[in-house]
């Protein structure tokens, strides 16, 4: 009688029992979304286009970098033909509209591409990462159309874009620029020494900040952009570097050089922003070819410590050198992290923090994979010197790692209202 009693009340209310689960799982599903929007949504999973970008970039690195980077860098030689083949990869204009002949990727793409061709050969990597990051995506995310027109659309084709900001007494303290800007007419003209420019050389254009009022300091800066064919700009000899040597970088002397009013790039007064904005995606890429780096680095200690025999055993047995080979690999990874972040979340934080433990972890590796080679480490018969050489750099260019680190600290106390 009881159970004939059960059944007869559940039936009269399994239309209430069905419209309470639909009001739970509603509300549950409320719940995960608010949830879900209080938590950190990046990812380091790849899209499956980042994925073919990172294959095709990996591919031409192991097939057509690595080959040629040792002799590359003896000779200091700049890697013209690589570069001509990364442009009919599109990869010179990654990140550029389709309507300026880019491919229109996002920045992990690009970032994910530095990494693998710096792996391959750290030089061409490098020139690629500030050809896209600070000159490409600058003209095309801030440029007018007749700008894009004259200094965009034929920088995806072959021609490479530099990016002048240091100076001989201005490096890290942007605001004591001393190149000059005066206004004539419907002409800017431009006079000062630019130094440490990435590709000057072989370089077509290049964005140039200058002050057109030191008094007002930062905010009196300005950004144009200049041929270097232009009449009064002279670039001078290559700097003989200590890594990534088939980059080159030089000084720029601007004498009288007269640029169109139509060529200052945002207004006056905007150049610092504009730099600091830039130098926030500049510092994407050099993170990235820091991984790229150590990632060699580890992949160089790796393929030795298996072939190696020591104490009648492959190196890869002996606690020493598994340990350092588990040091190594955390190192990569959580710069890799840190550098997919930065690029899919862009801030000065995150860029500042992916430069910071990039630079510092590829030396780091770089290190280590001498130390496993032993005195091969030491001989320029093999790579572990050239990536020892190649990971000092991305401590100092871009940002020194000193700097990055005050940035960090700058915003981290910012978020807590704590300045």
């Amino acid at each position: 009688m009881l159970a004939v009693r059960f059944w007869h009340f559940a039936g009269r209310c399994r239309g209430t029992l069905a419209s309470l689960a639909r009001l739970v799982r509603l509300y549950s599903l409320q719940t995960a979304k608010t949830v879900a929007s209080q938590c950190r949504t990046f990812t380091s999973q790849l899209s499956e286009q980042q994925q073919e970008i990172r294959d095709m970039a990996r591919n031409f690195s192991k097939e057509q970098l690595k080959p040629q980077a040792g002799s590359l860098d003896r000779k200091a030689r700049f890697p013209f033909d690589p570069i001509k083949k990364l442009t009919s990869l599109g990869l010179m204009g990654a990140c550029v509209d389709s309507e300026s002949g880019g491919l229109g990727l996002d920045y992990l793409s690009l970032a994910v591409a530095v990494e693998e061709l710096s792996r391959g050969c750290a030089s061409t990597g490098m020139i690629l990462s500030i050809h896209n990051f600070l000159y490409a995506n600058l003209v095309n995310e801030r440029g007018t159309p007749e700008q894009k027109e004259l200094f965009l659309k034929e920088f995806t084709q072959g021609s490479i874009g530099c990016f002048s900001l240091s100076e001989p007494d201005a490096g890290s303290d942007v605001a004591s620029i001393k190149t000059t800007a005066r206004k004539d007419g419907d002409h800017w003209v431009l006079n000062g020494k630019k130094s440490w420019v990435t590709s000057a050389i072989e370089g077509k254009a290049t964005a140039v900040f200058a002050t057109f009022d030191p008094e007002l300091r930062h905010k009196g800066l300005a950004c144009f952009l200049v041929p270097l064919d232009a009449e009064g700009v002279f670039r001078g000899n290559k700097e003989p570097l200590i890594g990534v040597r088939a980059a080159t970088a030089c000084d720029l002397t601007l004498q009288d050089v007269r640029v169109p009013a139509a060529w200052l790039l945002g207004g006056a007064g905007e150049g610092f922003r504009i730099a600091m904005a830039q130098l926030d995606q500049g510092r994407i890429g050099i993170a990235a070819h820091a991984v790229g780096i150590a990632q060699a680095a580890l992949d160089t200690a790796i393929n030795y410590a298996k072939e190696r025999v020591a104490f009648g055993k492959n190196l890869t047995r002996l606690p020493s050198v598994k340990d350092r080979l588990t040091d190594m690999t955390i190192l990569v990874e959580t710069a890799r992290l840190l550098t997919y972040r930065a690029a899919t979340d862009v801030s000065t934080k995150n860029s500042s923090m992916a430069k910071y433990v990039a630079g510092k972890n590829a030396a780091a590796v770089a290190d280590h994979c001498v130390q496993i080679l032993g005195g091969r480490g030491l001989s320029t018969d093999y790579s572990a010197e050239r990536h020892f050489r190649d990971a000092r750099g991305t401590q100092i260019y871009g940002g020194v790692t000193d700097i990055q680190k005050r940035l960090v600290g700058h915003f981290l106390l910012k978020e807590h209202d704590a300045l």
